[in-house]
């Protein structure tokens, strides 16, 4: 069953690795995946981006989109010709108008009709990219094949935090730029037998954790260039939990259209993690 625009999960089950899984363990799951489907493939989602123009000061159109645009020390601008009208922040746009500065990774929505202009800056440089409910890779999404979630790949770790945050510079999945994320220390666990950390981000909200990572399936069952995995605030204690059956793909597993950024090279597990998200069917999964 879909809810909403997302469709219902793909997944690889084996009756060893469901036999003894609590209901409630899955259902949880079930519910974390179909959040992050019904976002992925909601109407101005990733899947709708049609495409990712790199703004310079010389004045130009963006396909998709109405207007001329630039960038400038001030940040983007576009002209809009006669007739054409965005809204910003729901006031009606027209003519020629200024952004502002945008901060890295921040981004403003610009809606034209059924679509919606985003505007961001991403390592370092101003993008556009325009996102329509009706783009093919949106309309066509059958949902992301998935490993049968199992508490044996929800792990208890340990926060390590370094003495001062580390400005930490990563490669990206565009060539040509570099994101650089604040590392608030490391995460510890015990995995197959064997000893491993990974260097941490810092989260989406306060004091959680964002892990970035490949492992042994990537490039094989799962998307060769990253993963993604959110820990929680840690315990008084350092405590964290790393459920590896949320790992998750990033936009760019999807859509040649994202800039996200790639794991730190000590974030390299020698294991097959095989749980969480798999290879999309965009990127030639194969089902069976």
């Amino acid at each position: 069953m879909s809810i909403g625009n997302a469709p219902a999960p793909h997944t690889t089950d084996h009756p060893d690795d469901t036999a003894e899984v609590p209901e409630g363990f899955v259902a949880a799951w079930k519910e974390w995946h179909r959040a992050k489907e019904a976002r992925l493939a909601g109407p101005h989602g990733f899947l709708a981006i049609t495409g990712l123009t790199w703004l310079t000061d010389e004045p130009q159109p963006v396909p998709d989109a109405p207007g001329t645009w630039t960038t400038g020390p001030g940040g983007p601008v576009v002209e809009l010709a006669e007739g054409e009208e965005l809204l910003v922040d729901g006031e009606p746009v027209t003519g020629r108008y200024a952004f502002g500065e945008i901060p890295e990774r921040g981004s403003v929505d610009a809606v034209w009709g059924d679509a919606v202009i985003e505007v961001a800056r991403r390592g370092g440089h101003d993008v556009i990219r325009p996102r329509h409910p009706g783009h093919p890779l949106r309309t066509a999404y059958a949902g992301t094949p998935v490993y049968a979630p199992h508490p044996r790949w929800a792990v208890t770790g340990r926060y390590v935090p370094f003495a001062e945050p580390r400005p930490t510079t990563v490669g990206a999945s565009v060539e040509g730029i570099q994101h650089v994320y604040e590392a608030p220390g490391r995460v510890e666990f015990r995995l197959e037998g064997k000893e491993f950390s990974l260097t941490a981000f810092n989260g989406s909200t306060p004091g959680a954790l964002t892990v970035l990572f490949t492992d042994a399936t990537s490039g094989l069952t799962t998307y060769a260039a990253n993963r993604t995995l959110r820990v929680d605030l840690p315990g008084p204690d350092g405590t964290v939990l790393l459920d590896f059956n949320r790992a998750a793909n990033l936009p760019c597993a999807y859509t040649d259209f994202a800039t996200c950024p790639l794991p730190p090279a000590e974030n390299r597990l020698p294991v097959a993690v095989e749980a969480g998200e798999k290879i999309p069917l965009e990127r030639g999964a194969v089902t069976a």
